[in-house]
């Protein structure tokens, strides 16, 4: 027992001496953080973007600005989307507007956000999240930002996505029309007409409803989405085809386009008199 206090006091003493006199620390070179983030732009511009955002990592830890700290946070996030790491930089998007909430760049991080999630949009038919997600995102970013440059690049994207959901929207519809479940169908085909007024299947979806409701025997529907069509798009092949469908009598009629010769004998007529 003896023995092992002594051995316990004599290790005691070995480092207070070593604390005190003996171990010498090496001054720690200055890391210049300035300097760091330059090397990860210059290897960002270069394409080397998995160097670049382990710079940028280190730049923001030793910035004491905080604004040179949120701009480094924010290229390391973009760097990370460069090489496809959408996870890694969808984390550090979200710390970053944690960290940094009154930065000048917030709206590129919410930009970016939107851009990340509609680039993981894959096969809608399979699995529908993705597609939602980034509706969502992008929503979210034209209510906060409307008037912004990056506003334009996400309305497309955004009326691309109300497509594709439309058109999942008109092939399920499809499916219960093929097996004659009327009620699914136009609960499908009625959300097109509410909530996919813009896209592109809007005129078949009220077409499919006129075919639905007449073949039912409640013509007075059929006529009210008939209306509809005719209304807004009376120039339509499908309103052509809901017609048909209300009047067995209906053809086409098709104007006579007139010969480019008649223009051409009218001039030298004109040139005559």
């Amino acid at each position: 027992m003896l023995q092992k206090i002594f051995l316990i006091f004599i290790l005691v003493l070995s480092l207070n001496s070593c604390t005190k006199k003996d171990i010498e620390y090496e001054p720690k070179e200055k890391i210049d953080p300035y300097k760091l983030y330059q090397e990860g732009f210059e290897l960002f511009e270069k394409g080397s973007y998995f160097h670049a955002e382990k710079k940028f990592t280190e730049a923001e830890l030793n910035f004491e600005i905080v604004d040179f700290a949120a701009k480094s946070a924010i290229m390391s996030s973009y760097s990370f989307y460069g090489i496809n790491f959408y996870s890694e930089a969808l984390r550090n998007l979200e710390r970053y507007l944690k960290k940094y909430p009154a930065d000048e760049n917030v709206m590129y991080a919410h930009y970016l956000i939107a851009i990340i999630y509609y680039e993981q949009i894959s096969d809608e038919k399979k699995d529908l999240q993705p597609l939602l997600d980034a509706k969502s995102k992008i929503a979210f970013f034209l209510k906060k930002y409307p008037d912004s440059d990056y506003a334009i690049d996400l309305q497309f994207k955004n009326d691309l996505i109300q497509n594709q959901l439309a058109a999942k929207e008109l092939y399920v519809a499809k499916y219960y029309i093929s097996t004659q479940k009327w009620v699914p169908a136009i609960k499908r085909l009625k959300i097109i007409v509410n909530d996919y007024q813009k896209t592109v299947f809007i005129e078949e979806a009220l077409h499919r409803l006129v075919e639905i409701h007449y073949y039912l025997g409640l013509e007075e529907e059929a006529k009210k989405y008939a209306k509809i069509l005719g209304y807004n798009y009376n120039s339509s092949e499908w309103f052509e085809q809901a017609y048909k469908v209300l009047n067995k009598d209906y053809k086409i009629k098709k104007k006579v386009q007139p010969k480019d010769n008649d223009s051409f004998f009218k001039k030298i007529i004109n040139k005559i008199k």
